[in-house]
């Protein structure tokens, strides 16, 4: 970052979040407390939970025009009287350090991104940090979503996996996950993956976060499968970290792009 920041410029990075959800706010600390810790210069929006849909597109359209801003984060889920569609899609693609919006989504399916979303980009360097060969390996995602799901599917098919995209209508979604040598839980449940629908020595990686009476939990049965499985990753601090990790990369990146945006 000191080489980055010689001519007296630094990375900036902008964190909108509309009030009212806990979990968005503690989310929000941990990435201003990584952008200090690196040096990226952070600046927080915290609009109330009644803010209209006109404020915040006004707030963004002033981000985008602002030459020491690269990139611009909106923190999901936002109140229902916001269309969150319209939100991604007036955010610079430049600047979406998120990589939510269409044309950076489009640009992953090519295979020629700027940035990757954040948490399938800290997967993928989870796998590859633990030598972990993705080349013809048979992967299972579990959940389909924009965020994670999908984009996680393509990372995977880039590498050369051979891809499984299992959902809520999916048909015998436990043997196909069985025959896995590589899960993606992205599902949003509690322990829904179990030891009797992992393969012996699967790589499995638990992106779930849910708020139980025990405290968090994902969507792997840590304990369970963590007996039959190569490798695992715990929650919480497992693939947390790396999604905020990726989100300091993507906003460097966009910095160093500042001449050509």
């Amino acid at each position: 970052m000191e080489v980055l920041s010689q001519n007296g410029a630094k990375p900036g990075l902008a964190v909108i979040i509309v009030e009212g959800d806990s979990a968005s706010r503690i989310y929000v600390n941990n990435k201003k407390k990584a952008c200090a810790e690196v040096g990226i210069n952070s600046e927080e929006y915290a609009l109330p939970s009644d803010v209209s849909e006109d404020e915040l597109l006004k707030l963004i359209d002033t981000l985008n025009k602002r030459d020491d801003i690269d990139g611009i984060l909106v923190q999901l889920p936002l109140p229902r009287h916001i269309d969150e569609e319209k939100i991604i899609m007036a955010i610079d693609p430049k600047k979406d350090v998120d990589a939510f919006h269409p044309v950076n989504t489009g640009k992953i399916m090519i295979g020629n991104f700027d940035f990757l979303p954040c948490t399938p980009a800290g997967v993928m360097e989870l796998i590859h940090e633990s030598g972990i060969q993705v080349q013809g390996k048979d992967a299972v995602v579990i959940g389909r979503s924009n965020i994670v799901g999908k984009p996680m599917a393509m990372l995977l098919l880039h590498e050369s996996a051979t891809v499984t995209v299992c959902h809520s209508k999916t048909q015998d979604l436990k043997q196909k996950v069985k025959n896995a040598d590589i899960v993606v839980a992205a599902v949003g449940r509690a322990n829904f993956v179990t030891a009797d629908m992992v393969k012996d020595g699967a790589v499995v990686i638990d992106v779930g976060i849910n708020r139980t009476e025990e405290g968090l939990r994902g969507d792997v049965d840590f304990d369970a499968v963590s007996e039959v499985a190569g490798a695992i990753t715990p929650v919480p601090g497992g693939v947390g970290p790396m999604t905020i990790a990726m989100l300091m990369r993507n906003t460097v990146t966009s910095f160093k792009l500042r001449d050509i945006r």
